[in-house]
């Protein structure tokens, strides 16, 4: 009997301490402060990245701070400011994607310095019946020759040997007409845009542009363009 109460006094025990109020009040509050000053760490990183409009590190440090310290004063003020910062984040990667897809080139040549700024078509596109291959866009400025912009296929041919008008279309504007031929040459497959200076100023301010052209084989084709990274600086001497 006597061994029974003991067993009993053993496992009641625990039921017999009680909570401290107040230990527990210091000890959350103690937390929130770490919180809080954590919070207020990550949100000055926060505030460095906007101040120096480095958008995409800004949302960074901003998806950190409200996904660790949601309910701080820091992260209600950040909070405030995220719709904007993944705005400009968004706008800022686009852009950077976007001036990815073009190629610049600098080669010495008879007479002097050739630039050229390139872009492959956004897809693929059947031009001879074979199947989908790229096309590119080309504006060149040679020493001798000038400045010209044409497109090149890798397969197939354009039907615009005794010249041609080809409609361009800058993202959802009416599309307009430029004049196009296409020179008497095996050398490459190439259609040149007889305008090239209008060509090249419809680029800007422009997100994507569409040409439409036609070909020997399979009829019209359009070539989609995401013409907005183009650094214009490339082409000195063309706006």
């Amino acid at each position: 009997m006597i061994l029974a109460l003991a067993v009993c006094g053993a496992i009641l025990l625990p039921a017999c301490k009680r909570s401290d109020p107040q230990a527990e009040a210091a000890a959350a509050a103690a937390k929130t402060a770490a919180a809080e000053d954590a919070a207020k760490q990550s949100a000055a990183a926060f505030d460095d990245a906007v101040s120096k409009q480095n958008w995409p590190l800004a949302k960074a440090q901003a998806d950190v701070l409200l996904a660790q310290y949601p309910d701080t004063e820091a992260a209600r003020r950040v909070r405030a400011q995220f719709d904007e910062v993944k705005a400009k984040a968004d706008a800022m990667r686009e852009q950077t994607r976007m001036a990815s897809l073009w190629s610049y080139n600098s080669e010495t040549v008879e007479g002097g310095q050739q630039l050229s700024a390139s872009i492959y078509a956004k897809e693929d596109i059947d031009t001879d019946g074979s199947g989908a291959k790229p096309v590119r866009l080309i504006f060149r400025d040679h020493p001798s020759w000038g400045k010209s912009a044409y497109l090149v296929l890798q397969a197939g041919d354009f039907d615009c040997y005794g010249g041609c008008r080809v409609p361009v279309t800058l993202d959802d504007k009416p599309a307009k007409t430029l004049p196009a031929s296409r020179p008497k040459t095996d050398e490459a497959i190439a259609m040149f845009i007889d305008d090239e200076r209008a060509l090249w100023r419809m680029t800007k301010g422009a997100k994507v542009m569409r040409i439409e052209f036609p070909t020997k084989a399979v009829g019209k084709k359009t070539a989609v363009f995401e013409v907005g990274g183009l650094d214009r600086s490339k082409l000195p001497g063309w706006d």
